[in-house]
């Protein structure tokens, strides 16, 4: 059976606490070290006493049981020369499943900790809760919970062609399925039919739930769908998206990895519609 992650009740790392993994970061990046060829995060024993000048600890929750938890170095920290820190895009399919789960989970907190650090109220610090996932003001009292943002991701089908799109924002020639963000008031259909008809001007309909993802880099949930297309030709908005096109399982462009639910839709269209590329 593989290894899986659960959080925990808190952030708050208590005397007596046994964490038996760490996840150790500078800045975004996590540390790792080589084992039979492969990627594994850098336990906090693994550090010499002189090096453990850690500013943010984390209790992340279990792995399989064992107690995990999360500390950041400064950003001047240099690691031994066998150890790299590494992002977490470079280590999926690398690091097994439970750690990169917690590593990512590790990585959203961090950030969300970061982006909360002083009260939206009346602007005192905060401070981690006891007994909640979530930080408490230390003047009004205030509870912040991690805040996760929910975005649709579509593939949208017309006569067993995948509809894929280039994005201003990324370099190179990278196409993708459509994606977007739910607004206030929005069922998460509703979005889907808005993303698409705004960014390529077209009509689709038969929206159905593919699955969803966990996506700490943005500190979001991935929820996508599958779709059809109904009417209207493709008119790319030139604002997010500059390049769209209808696409057959053989003749596909450059298309994310593995590590995205992206990549799983664009799988599922070939497994469906055909063979494409490894």
């Amino acid at each position: 059976m593989a290894s899986t992650f659960a959080p925990g009740t808190d952030f708050i790392i208590k005397p007596g606490d046994r964490l038996q993994r760490m996840f150790l970061y500078r800045q975004d990046r996590l540390l790792v070290k080589s084992r039979n060829g492969l990627p594994e995060p850098v336990n906090l024993k693994d550090l010499p006493q002189g090096q453990r000048c850690l500013e943010d600890a984390l209790s992340l929750g279990r792995i399989d049981g064992v107690s995990c938890g999360a500390f950041r170095f400064p950003v001047d920290y240099s690691p031994p020369a066998e150890w790299s820190f590494e992002g977490l895009r470079s280590l999926y399919g690398r690091m097994d499943d439970a750690a990169m789960a917690a590593a990512g989970y590790g990585l959203q907190i961090f950030r969300w900790m970061d982006a909360q650090r002083h009260c939206g109220r009346c602007g005192a610090a905060t401070a981690l809760h006891r007994g909640e996932r979530a930080l408490v003001c230390t003047a009004c009292g205030k509870v912040f919970f991690p805040q996760v943002a929910p975005a649709v991701i579509v593939a949208v089908i017309s006569a067993k062609r995948l509809l894929l799109a280039r994005a201003g924002r990324y370099a190179g020639r990278m196409f993708s399925v459509l994606a977007g963000y739910v607004e206030p008031g929005e069922t998460l259909e509703e979005c889907v039919r808005r993303e698409v008809r705004e960014e390529v001007g077209i009509e689709i309909d038969d929206i159905r739930y593919f699955g969803s993802q966990p996506w700490p880099f943005s500190g979001s949930l991935m929820v996508a769908f599958t779709a059809r297309h109904t009417g209207g030709e493709l008119a790319v908005d030139h604002k997010e998206i500059v390049e769209a096109g209808w696409y057959t399982a053989a003749d596909l462009p450059r298309i994310p990895g593995k590590i995205s639910i992206a990549r799983q839709l664009i799988d599922w269209y070939v497994d469906r519609y055909g063979p494409g590329p490894s």
